[in-house]
């Protein structure tokens, strides 16, 4: 198995192409309830793309990863995210607030966030795909560090790590279905993602139009709309779809990404037309199944005239431009920056021969290698906290409820210790606590990882009997006899009394 770097190259500059294209193309209709009837830009572009935030954030990871290398965390990401990111609105804003309190991923995306269901996470997916080709596993973990800033265990962490996972494997599978079902592989069966995915792929078996497909994924999965969505077109409010629960916008909307991509086929323009015609985040469902299509085709695959309107150039929208001065400024210098951290992730995963000046041979790709192998962990991530060390990883999880403390209530909280190097070792736990803030069984003790174990957990209560204060913040140290290792782990619990 072995992708040509130039094959590899035209297939994320097809990416980028098509996310702007679609961006553009769906942006005068964005969170419009509405079935709409174009079959071009409505606009007068004058050569320029429209400014676009789905775009825009996966800049700044690129940035990122080129000033810190490819050890990507959430806790990272947070920091970049609270200083670049300049939006306020729904998940954006709730989790900007959470963050700027000190709440860390994935209870930053978790708490007092309504908006956690919503699109926010799924449209910056293409950047983990991009740079961990044919490594869906690689491109979902790292989608999921991004998705639990702002979506934490929402549907809408569902919705990026199955696109991630999705776009990366397209790198070396074509078969749209194929690539639907590698996507599924990685979230939860159950999940409003994949329920609505499935009713995507059963009105296509059964034959039915897009226009009856658009109406049933919005008869079974909708959202209610959103204040700033305006008002309703008759034909919608007529069949019901005026009401559902605010914020849960993202199963209708991977839904009809991939309705797009369906009843579009090879044809990119029907593509762009059918997605944005369904109504909905068109922006954002446009964009992403204008970079599917591009990733699965290469760049060479979509019409000159779909580009020729919008250039090549990136206009930006949500950053801080005031001091990222060193950003992508049009889609081809985004490519080459894009490719040097490919190169970097795929020797790091053993994986050159993804990367070859030879013809593209994939005849040998085995899609059911593709698949998930680790679903419980990535669903265990984005429902607490991981803090990597050197040797060890440590999983906090705050249970029900989050981090939220009541006075008088213990607050139980349980710590998973993983050993990253495979030996029995013996840990030494002591606990920093703030005045008032007690913990129990014990404040000091040991925990012991067994010989042909990789993890041990640890459970405490903690608990408070006034919390005057918003926040209230311990840390729990872990040592080791005879190493320099120390071990840091930050607990952060909030004022639940409210």
């Amino acid at each position: 198995m072995r992708l040509n770097r130039n094959d590899y190259r035209s297939k994320v500059l097809g990416c980028w192409l098509g996310k702007n294209i679609g961006g553009t193309v769906g942006a005068p209709f964005e969170w419009k309830r509405q079935v709409n009837d174009i079959s071009f830009y409505v606009q007068d572009l004058q050569g320029k793309a429209l400014p676009n935030d789905d775009l825009d954030i996966q800049l700044l990871w690129l940035v990122a990863m080129e000033e810190k290398g490819l050890d990507v965390t959430a806790h990272r990401l947070a920091d970049y995210w609270c200083r670049f990111v300049t939006p306020h609105w729904a998940e954006y804003g709730n989790a900007k607030i959470n963050m700027r309190q000190g709440v860390l991923p994935p209870l930053s995306g978790s708490m007092r966030n309504e908006y956690k269901h919503s699109c926010g996470a799924f449209i910056r997916s293409e950047i983990w795909a991009c740079i961990a080709p044919g490594m869906p596993g690689v491109a979902a973990h790292l989608a999921l560090r991004d998705a639990i800033l702002d979506h934490g265990d929402g549907e809408g962490t569902h919705a990026e790590i199955f696109m991630a996972a999705l776009e990366s494997a397209a790198f070396i599978v074509s078969d749209l279905r194929t690539l639907i079902d590698i996507g599924l592989s990685y979230i939860p069966a159950d999940c409003g993602v994949a329920k609505a995915v499935h009713t995507t792929l059963a009105c296509f078996d059964a034959g039915k139009s897009w226009l009856e497909t658009r109406d049933e994924i919005l008869r079974l999965h909708r959202g209610r709309p959103a204040p700033w969505m305006g008002p309703l077109s008759e034909r919608d409010r007529a069949l019901g779809f005026d009401t559902g629960e605010l914020g849960y916008d993202v199963p209708s909307n991977i839904a009809i990404t991939l309705l797009g991509l369906l009843w579009g086929g090879e044809d990119f323009g029907k593509v762009m037309c059918i997605t944005v015609n369904c109504g909905e985040d068109t922006d954002c469902t446009a964009a992403t199944a204008g970079s599917i299509w591009g990733i699965i085709r290469g760049h060479q695959a979509i019409p000159q005239k779909w580009i020729d309107p919008i250039g090549r150039d990136i206009v930006t929208i949500a950053l801080n431009l005031g001091e990222l001065w060193h950003l992508p400024r049009n889609v081809d210098n985004l490519t080459d920056r894009t490719e040097k951290l490919a190169r970097q992730m795929l020797i790091r995963h053993n994986a050159e021969h993804l990367w070859s000046d030879q013809p593209t041979d994939l005849s040998d790709v085995n899609p059911a290698a593709l698949r998930c192998s680790d679903l419980p962990v990535l669903q265990s991530l984005a429902q607490g906290q991981w803090f990597q060390f050197d040797f060890f990883g440590v999983h906090v999880n705050y249970g029900d409820g989050g981090a939220a403390l009541r006075d008088g209530h213990p607050k139980t909280v349980m710590f998973t210790v993983r050993s990253l190097w495979g030996q029995q070792s013996l840990l030494n736990l002591r606990w920093y606590l703030p005045e008032g803030l007690r913990v129990a069984p014990v404040r000091q003790g040991t925990l012991s990882i067994p010989a042909f174990h990789d993890t041990a957990t640890a459970t405490f209560e903690l608990t408070c009997d006034e919390m005057r204060d918003p926040t209230m913040r311990a840390v729990l140290e872990i040592t080791i006899d005879g190493r320099p290792t120390v071990m840091l782990v930050p607990v952060m619990l909030t004022n639940g009394n409210l």
